[in-house]
This record gives C-alpha cells, sequence and structure tokens, in this order.
C-alpha cells in the first residue's frame, strides 16, 4: 500500500492544486504533498522491500536510490518555489505547481516498477508533465523549445515503446511467468532469445538515450533547458534524465543477467565518449550560462553510460554519480534562477559582477563549479575516481586518459565563464529586484544539496553504501 500512496498521493494533491485558485493554498498543498512523499520515502529505508500490485512495483536497489533523489530534490524545489513564487509569477497559472506534483507521481512510478511496460508509462508521464512548464516567457523561442522537446521526446520514447515489444518477442511464453515483469526476465534471461534481446537494447539505447540527452541525441537538451523556468530545468536535468537512465538500466539488467556484456559495453563506451566530445566542444566559448549547463548534462550522462560500458567498478562509479549528478543540477539550476532574477537574463555578459550583487548565490555557483567538475572533496570526484580505477583495473587505460583530457578541457570552460561571472569587478547596472535581499526560501535549498554532495565525497553513510553496492551488482559492478 506504501508503494501505491507514493504513487498516488502526488497525483492526488495535483488535481487538488488545479482546482485550487489561491497561489497560497496551491503552494500549501505543494509543501505537503513533498514533505509526506519524503516520509513515505523514508519510511522504505526503514522496513524490507515492499512489493506491491502482483511484484508490478517494488523498491528494489536501483529504484529506491532514484527514488530517493527524485524525492530529495522535489523538497528543495517545493521549498525553492515559496521564494520564487514571491517575487515572481511563472505563466501556466493553476498548471505551475498541478504540473511540478503530476511530476513527482510520475517519476515515482517510474522508480517503482518493475514491469517494462508500466516503467515506459511512466517515462511518457513525465514528458507530458513537464512539457507545459517549459513555456514560460510565452514568445517564439519558447515555444520552439516546448515543440522539440516535445517531437524529440515522443521520438525516443516510440524506440522505446518499441524496445518493449521487442523484449517481449524475446521473452518466451512459459507457465508461471509474467510478460515483462523484471524478475522473471532477469531470472529467465538465459531462455531469452538472443538477437531479439539485442534488437531491443539497441532501440532501448537510442530511446530512453534521447530522454537521457546522449549526443547525438541531445539536441532538445540546449534549447529546452535554455528557455524553461531555471526551476524546471532543475527538475529536468537532476530528475528526469535520472528517470531516463533507469528506464536503460533495466534494459542493461536483462543484458547482464543474460551475460550479454560483451555486447552492450562497446555501445555505451562509443556513447559516453561521443557525448564528452560532444559536450567539450559546445562548453568552450559558451556565452550563455543555462547553455552551458545544458552541455554539462550532455558530459555527464555520457559518463554514465560509459562507467556501464567500462563494467566492474565502473558500475557502481555510475550508481553513485547519478546521486551526486541529480543532486548537484538540481542545485546549479536554482542557483541559477537566482541569478537570472536579479539580472532578467541568464547571458554571461548580463551576469558579471554577482558576487558584488548576490553574494550567496555567486558563492554557491562557484561551489558548484568545483563540485561539477569533479573537484575533491566533492561526491563527483568519488564516482569519476571509480569510473577511472575500473577502467585501470580491466586494461582500458586509454579510456581513463582520453576522459581525463576532456574534462580537464570542460574545467577549463566552465571555469573560464563562471568565475569571471562571479569575480568581474563591473556589470550591468542593477534594478529594484537586484538590490533587494536574496531570499531565504531561494538560498537554503540549494546550500542543501550543494552540502550533501560534499557530504557524499568525504562519508557514505553505511546504509547508502550497501544500497549502491547491491544496485551496481545488477549493472554489472562487483558482487556486494
Amino acid at each position: 500500500m506504501l508503494l501505491i500512496a507514493l504513487v498516488l498521493v502526488p497525483a492526488v494533491a495535483a488535481a487538488i492544486a488545479a482546482a485550487l485558485t489561491a497561489r497560497s493554498r496551491q503552494v500549501v498543498v505543494l509543501l505537503l504533498a513533498a514533505a509526506a512523499h519524503a516520509t513515505m520515502v523514508a519510511t522504505l529505508w526503514s522496513r524490507p522491500a515492499q512489493v506491491a500490485l502482483a511484484g508490478w512495483l517494488a523498491d528494489d536497489s536501483l529504484g529506491l536510490l532514484i527514488l530517493t533523489l527524485e524525492s530529495a530534490l522535489f523538497v528543495v524545489v517545493a521549498t525553492y518555489s515559496v521564494g520564487l513564487l514571491r517575487v515572481e509569477k511563472p505563466r501556466g497559472g493553476r498548471a505551475f505547481v498541478s504540473g511540478l506534483l503530476a511530476f513527482l507521481s510520475a517519476v515515482s512510478l517510474v522508480a517503482l516498477s518493475q514491469h517494462v511496460a508500466l516503467l515506459w508509462v511512466g517515462m511518457e508521464a513525465t514528458t507530458l508533465s513537464v512539457a507545459p512548464l517549459i513555456y514560460h516567457r510565452r514568445d517564439r523561442r519558447s515555444l520552439e523549445a516546448v515543440w522539440k522537446y516535445l517531437v524529440l521526446s515522443s521520438v525516443g520514447i516510440a524506440f522505446a515503446l518499441l524496445a518493449v515489444f521487442l523484449l517481449a518477442t524475446a521473452q518466451p511464453s512459459l507457465p508461471d511467468t509474467v510478460p515483462l515483469l523484471l524478475s522473471d526476465l532477469v531470472h529467465g534471461a538465459a531462455a531469452l532469445d538472443r538477437w531479439w534481446l539485442r534488437a531491443a537494447f539497441v532501440f532501448a539505447l537510442i530511446g530512453f538515450g534521447t530522454k537521457m540527452g546522449l549526443a547525438p541525441l541531445h539536441t532538445w537538451k540546449p534549447d529546452t533547458y535554455g528557455e524553461a523556468p531555471s526551476l524546471i530545468g532543475g527538475l529536468m536535468s537532476g530528475g528526469l534524465t535520472s528517470c531516463a537512465f533507469l528506464g536503460l538500466a533495466r534494459f542493461t539488467q536483462v543484458m547482464v543477467a543474460a551475460n550479454d556484456v560483451v555486447f552492450i559495453r562497446p555501445l555505451f563506451i562509443a556513447f559516453g565518449l561521443l557525448s564528452l566530445v560532444v559536450a567539450t566542444a559546445f562548453i568552450i566559448g559558451q556565452s550563455d550560462l543555462k547553455r552551458l549547463l545544458a552541455y554539462s548534462s550532455v558530459e555527464h550522462m555520457g559518463l554514465l553510460v560509459l562507467g556501464l560500458g567500462i563494467g566492474g567498478l565502473g558500475a557502481y562509479g555510475t550508481v553513485l554519480h547519478v546521486l551526486n549528478n541529480g543532486l548537484l543540477k538540481g542545485a546549479l539550476f536554482l542557483v541559477v534562477g537566482n541569478l537570472v532574477l536579479a539580472s532578467g537574463s541568464s547571458v554571461a555578459a548580463d551576469l558579471r559582477g554577482l558576487l558584488r550583487r548576490r553574494p550567496r548565490s555567486a558563492t554557491l555557483l562557484v561551489a558548484g563549479l568545483f563540485a561539477v567538475t569533479g573537484t575533491p572533496p566533492f561526491g563527483l570526484f568519488l564516482s569519476e575516481y571509480a569510473m577511472f580505477r575500473g577502467a585501470v583495473q580491466n586494461g582500458q587505460l586509454w579510456i581513463a586518459l582520453v576522459v581525463i583530457a576532456l574534462l580537464s578541457i570542460i574545467f577549463v570552460g566552465l571555469s573560464a565563464m563562471i568565475l569571471d561571472i562571479v569575480l568581474a569587478d563591473k556589470g550591468p547596472p542593477g534594478n529594484d529586484a537586484d538590490r533587494a535581499a536574496e531570499s531565504g526560501w531561494l538560498v537554503v535549498g540549494p546550500a542543501v544539496l550543494v552540502g550533501v554532495v560534499l557530504l557524499l565525497g568525504i562519508y557514505i553513510p553505511a546504509p547508502l553504501q550497501t544500497l549502491l553496492a547491491s544496485a551496481a551488482a545488477t549493472l554489472g559492478g562487483p558482487t556486494p
């Protein structure tokens, strides 16, 4: 019942918020739903694994990791919304808060789904819930970004649906076996038709890779993140892409169980390195801060699949990285949102000198810079280091050297823009909103997320360590 409530509570809250006319009451519903969801997720950590709907919903290690990430990120977004709605009125009326809650319901369904078709339904729901929230400025560029997101996401989700059909074709009809149920797929992996299974994986890589924003399937990201409100960009970069990764990871679990990693690893390595190369090329010389974060997201999605391609310790690095990256990207987009509120623009030239104008947000932005580039002691250093160690242990030193070279260039590109924005002596003249003090509602949440990422680079609690090891083992990592 708890698993069902995790999906239904935010869905019901979304319906209630849509019926309310007062924005203050909508915010109360948003905060209550976020708190209730986080409480239920925390309860899952203290209980044995839960199962519902005849096994269609369950909280396995990988799903619980993603669910925890989504819930934590949403709590911060909900509290941030309190401060945001005091200084800005996002367009969309009632749809803004209800869309946020519908998104939480959809990502919860994805994280808990043990039936591959149900997971696909959840992914489609995430697309539909977040698309209206992108159309913020209601101009030509904003409309273009929405359509590009919808069209390319629809193409990706169509490929993912075809992958589901092919996976069902690969699964033989046997007594006491539920088609497309993950546990039955994994336990009966040896009986799956090898060629249909490989075809299913290829289409899943294309479909869910599009939703993740892997290159060359990433073209929706710069426009969408650039035009969407920063709060929505944080949910997409930190939450939506993590759900897409989970969809791809479910197919990877089946391939690992079928002992066919020889087929999937070269594909993961190719997409991972290509994503890093593309991100490197576009980060250098970038002039828009939101687009810079979009290409940084392409970079980190590439690292996620690269870790799976390396295997072994690299898979452990991947599951740790998805947690660190999700939390940090959410924080960075919210911080950028504060700077955009101050200047009215995300163009770097309009943001210069923000250490004087927005000292707390500027400080968080610099901390985020070092965190997102994998600088110790932040958590992304540990996850990237695990991938490098995995590559060396597996005799793939060349991958580690190429990635280190690309990440070094990315560090230079990110630093050049962000440090210039923060440390410049002069910038455009401010306005009344710019001179107003930074609201604690807009700063505390991102600061907490950055602090958690810092903590994960210093100390990983034992229950989380156990969960990470168990999740990595299902993806080809070392057995805990």
